[in-house]
């Protein structure tokens, strides 16, 4: 006896599998992010360090050409949703390493020393840059853009978008050796 055609189940065509249309998707949104990579990394500097002084909203003073160390520049707004995403991951960095946050076109001191204290950021290690002269200044064109910084005063490495705490910790490391 013969099944109905409506009884019978025809196995799916090799497009439609799931794996496939995953690992379509999958390879749509590498592509995507590869393509807009060159715009994202925008014209950033490479080479020396520019010979800045900065100052955090807590008044302390830093020079980064006085920094012997490896260390992580890290540029961030707080109207940035990926931003949002890393904070946990710099500050965790920033328990071994040097760490200079530079939050760039949200608000004024106060603005910026409430959001530190409402998301357990350490307010030393932040910089205002107000008008964004800072992120033009490193050449970034979006946030979160992070400047691995050797001990010889060396952009050694330069990340924009999303980066992994164990991505910035090996950097450093790599940096110092």
């Amino acid at each position: 006896m013969k099944e109905s055609p409506e009884n019978q189940q025809s196995s799916p065509t090799f497009w439609q599998k799931s794996w496939v249309k995953n690992s379509l998707t999958v390879l749509v949104f590498v592509i995507a992010y590869l393509s807009l990579r060159p715009f994202m990394q925008g014209d950033v500097i490479q080479g020396q360090v520019p010979d800045i002084q900065l100052e955090s909203i807590s008044g302390e003073t830093v020079s980064l050409h006085d920094l012997q160390e490896p260390y992580l520049i890290h540029i961030w707004a707080t109207w940035c949703p990926i931003c949002d995403i890393t904070k946990g991951s710099v500050e965790s960095v920033a328990e071994d390493y040097r760490v200079i946050n530079i939050a760039t076109q949200s608000g004024d001191d106060d603005l910026l020393l409430a959001y530190a204290l409402q998301n357990e950021l350490n307010p030393q290690l932040i910089v205002n840059d107000f008008d964004g002269s800072l992120m033009q200044q490193f050449g970034a064109k979006a946030v979160p853009a992070d400047f691995i910084v050797g001990p010889n005063g060396q952009i050694e490495f330069v990340e924009v978008g999303f980066t992994s705490e164990i991505g910035l910790r090996l950097r450093l490391w790599w940096a110092g050796l």
